[in-house]
């Protein structure tokens, strides 16, 4: 089951809205000044996920939470979503070429193939993506943040 961690934003009626962000493996490498991916994730907007999911038991915001999803889903998932767009980029170009034996008919094909293998993963990721075995699920939950309190006496 692959685990991510998240802070409660707030929880209402059940429902918890949680914000997770996305990590990267910049932090943690030394080549950081010689590497085009960490310039690119500067560049780039920093990615936080919001979300929400049922919670019968109450949350606190500030309150971490631990989530997990099935790595076959996950699989699954990525799946859809790379191959279908790949596959209809070469369907589609097979049949323009056969169709019109010309390579810009066959570039268009792979467009349009590519462009439908998109739609086509979108729609189907609507139809299971509702399915409970796509849905991540609390495996724990951390204490809130005003249940510790330490004292020191000096």
């Amino acid at each position: 089951m692959m685990r991510e961690w998240a802070t409660v934003v707030a929880w209402k009626e059940g429902i918890a809205t949680l914000h997770t962000e996305a990590k990267t493996s910049c932090n943690s490498c030394s080549a950081r000044k010689g590497c085009g991916s960490h310039a690119l994730n500067q560049l780039g907007p920093k990615n936080a996920h919001v979300m929400t999911i049922a919670s019968a038991e109450p949350l606190q915001p500030g309150q971490r939470i631990e989530l997990g999803i099935r790595e076959s889903s996950l699989l699954g998932s990525a799946l859809l979503v790379y191959m279908t767009p790949l596959f209809g980029l070469f369907l589609v170009a097979g049949i323009f070429q056969m169709l019109f034996h010309s390579d810009v008919a066959a570039a268009c094909g792979a467009l349009l193939g590519g462009i439908g293998g998109f739609i086509v993963a979108k729609g189907v990721s609507n139809v299971f993506g509702d399915r409970e075995a796509f849905q991540p699920v609390i495996l724990s939950v951390a204490l809130p943040p005003d249940a510790l309190r330490v004292e020191s006496e000096v």
